[in-house]
């Protein structure tokens, strides 16, 4: 008898093997076809853009051909233990999956990868890779308790070490997110496991290294999990010929929509003034007489740390002046060395001094403390340089302060790749042959939330992250949107760009009007946080009346702490900006209206915004049609998402913003939703507050 070929029909389909495990099991068209896309994809070794709606499944969709494709050397057969021996089996090929939230990676970490190793018959393994400084150093745990009270300032420090020290005997993984306690950054910091600061294979707990075992697992997975942040800082350290990921033959890039504002995050350079000071307090802090150079008795580099800290003051007091003075408004500084830079030099002697004094150290352990605190100072003092001397090339500088209970605002120095598509096209999606840098021969992109308007190659985001060939895919949500959602539209309310202060007096009443129809249930989602705790000041009072709870995120809650209030509470409402339009689940009853307060165009006065926009102007394009509508379209889509999340859910959103109707780009946002179910109300039906 003859064995069907092991494909994503076999897997995904309505007699496929998940079907025979799992009851009620539903087959979607849609992620079967996606699947089938992203299957063609891998095995041509071609980039791929797919689109796909909320409840397609999008996930398994991605995974089980990444799994078949990264497994495709051993024999298919009915059970995965009658595989071929693994030892004779070459498995070359590895698969990155990367996220944007840590939902998502929690979910394909800990639901969607054990089914699928159940019912994949073939051997995989799939690991969670983190950044190095998420693990805990067996010997630095050991060197910081030893000189706790010259290193730590405060008892609770002490007390926090202890508490890592006991964590230490029990814990599996050795990773901060499984430490019962939040220790302070000083605390982590002399204990977490640093490249700069690692015997390898001479320490004595190398065996036991959570770090290394990690590594180990990472290096003999087929199937990676990482989230953006890793993934592109590990995407600019290849350039440099260095990595932090093993090699891989293929990436996913799901939450793809992100891509372009993490990209430049870590493409670019941001350095605060509060780096410098808590390196150098790292070193000698003058207020508590701790450090290593107070640990090792080091008078004279205690002085020179004391340089350092005078010159860094200097500089950034210096640019403070200059931009009061001269900077613009946004904080964007369009030339180089507005003031002198004598921070970079101190830094870097202060380096050599340690590099020297740890070089003849006897107590390799301790010349790590060294070397690794020379790396320190001569990153820094690169980065400050490079910012101030704008080595970056096409990218835009700028700074924010951020004021302190101490004396001098916090100051930040950043820069971003202009254009990050041209670094994505370079770096990423066309490697050169004759290049030694390791690349992916296909890059999967995916998102609920791609296109703009009717599209279906994905114009406005292939031109942001530079991918001009591959293919194109959009399914559709399986979801019944003209029976399980209804949208409202309010016209008349005044133009918020036009009549910003009267549309803002008159959304308190319409947003207590929407909330009394649903008795809560409800997300608020505004696009800024001044307007956010105006409107939340106004109608706690008669949420109170009527025995509802109001989440605000200009309280002192975590976004996580408000999400399971309102879970637990559902005649609530929340009130969001940012971070509650997208990566935010809340199925079933708990959540039936959102309410979106206005269209989501960015402020166009941000330095990397401004500078964006300016570039696409001098190209010869149209800034509004050409970034920032698209960009406000995508995501109106995702706030819009978080309503539907099942099959059974249902409920309204509503958009306050009159220009969805009002202006002629308005059909564009319409016409990117779902077909449903729209009505057009008029402001004066609202109960007034």
């Amino acid at each position: 008898m003859v064995t069907p070929p092991l494909d994503a029909a076999a897997i995904l389909g309505p007699e496929g093997r998940i079907a025979q495990r799992l009851q009620n099991y539903e087959h979607r068209p849609q992620q079967m076809e996606m699947a089938e896309a992203v299957a063609a994809a891998l095995a041509a070794g071609k980039h791929l853009i797919a689109e796909a709606g909320t409840g397609t499944g999008k996930s398994f969709a991605y995974l089980v051909p990444a799994i078949l494709h990264a497994t495709a050397d051993q024999h298919d057969d009915s059970s995965p233990s009658s595989n071929q021996n693994p030892d004779k089996a070459k498995r070359t090929r590895r698969v990155l999956i990367s996220t944007h939230t840590i939902s998502l990676q929690e979910q394909l970490i800990n639901k969607d990868l054990p089914i699928l190793n159940s019912v994949i018959p073939r051997e995989f393994s799939a690991v969670l890779v983190k950044g190095r400084g998420n693990y805990l150093s067996l010997r630095r745990m050991q060197t910081a308790r030893a000189r706790a009270t010259q290193l730590m300032g405060f008892d609770r420090q002490i007390q926090q070490l202890q508490a890592i020290e006991q964590w230490a005997k029990t814990t599996s993984d050795g990773s901060l997110s499984t430490l019962p306690v939040r220790p302070d950054r000083d605390v982590w910091d002399e204990v977490q496991s640093d490249s700069g600061n690692c015997l390898g294979r001479k320490c004595k707990t190398y065996k036991e290294c959570f770090y290394f075992k990690a590594r180990r697992r990472a290096t003999g997975a087929q199937i990676l999990i990482v989230n953006h942040a890793l993934f592109f800082s590990d995407l600019a350290l290849r350039q440099q010929g260095v990595s932090i990921l093993p090699d891989y033959d293929a990436v996913v890039l799901d939450e793809c929509h992100t891509i372009e504002a993490v990209a430049g995050d870590h493409l670019g350079v941001r350095v605060t003034s509060g780096q410098v000071d808590y390196i150098l307090n790292k070193l000698y802090n003058d207020r508590t007489q701790k450090g290593l150079l107070v640990a090792h008795d080091l008078q004279g580099m205690q002085k020179e740390v004391e340089q350092c800290r005078h010159a860094s003051t200097n500089y950034f007091a210096d640019l403070l002046d200059w931009q009061e003075r001269h900077g613009a408004s946004n904080g964007r500084v369009t030339q180089a060395k507005v003031v002198p830079n004598a921070v970079s030099k101190t830094l870097e002697k202060l380096a050599g001094r340690l590099h020297s004094y740890g070089r003849d150290l006897k107590n390799e352990s301790d010349a790590k403390d060294f070397t690794s605190a020379h790396d320190r100072l001569m990153l820094l003092a690169g980065q400050l340089r490079s910012w101030n001397e704008q080595t970056l090339g096409a990218a835009v500088y700028w700074m924010e302060r951020t004021p302190t209970s101490r004396g001098l605002p916090r100051v930040t120095l950043a820069a971003a790749p202009i254009d990050v598509g041209s670094v994505l096209r370079e770096q990423l999606f066309q490697p050169k042959e004759d290049e030694e840098i390791s690349r992916p021969r296909s890059v999967i992109l995916t998102s609920a939330t791609l296109a703009v308007g009717k599209e279906r190659d994905f114009s406005f985001f292939r031109s942001r992250v530079g991918l001009s060939g591959g293919g194109s895919l959009r399914v559709g949500s399986p979801f019944d949107y003209s029976q399980q959602a209804k949208l409202t539209l309010v016209t008349d309310l005044p133009d918020p760009s036009a009549q910003r202060q009267a549309f803002e007096k008159a959304l308190p009443a319409q947003i207590q009007h929407y909330i009394a129809q649903t008795g809560g249930h409800a997300f608020v989602l505004f696009t800024s946080y001044d307007l956010l705790r105006r409107c939340a000041s106004a109608l706690v009072p008669w949420c109170g009346r009527q025995g509802m709870n109001l989440y605000s995120q200009a309280g002192d809650q975590t976004r996580t702490q408000l999400l399971d209030a309102f879970r637990k509470n559902p005649r609530s409402v929340l009130f969001g900006t940012d971070s509650f339009w997208q990566g935010v689940d809340v199925p079933g009853d708990a959540l039936q209206n959102v309410i979106i307060t206005k269209l989501p165009f960015s402020v166009p006065d941000h330095p990397l915004l401004q500078a964006r926009l300016e570039a696409i102007r001098e190209s010869g394009g149209n800034p509004f049609r050409d970034y920032q509508l698209p960009e406000a379209v995508i995501k109106l889509r995702q706030g819009f998402g978080r309503l539907i999340r099942t099959a059974t859910d249902s409920g309204i959103v509503v958009i306050l913003d009159p220009r969805v109707h009002s202006k002629h780009y308005g059909r564009t946002f319409v016409q990117s939703l779902p077909t449903m179910e729209t009505v057009h109300a008029r402001a004066t039906d609202a109960i007034r507050v």
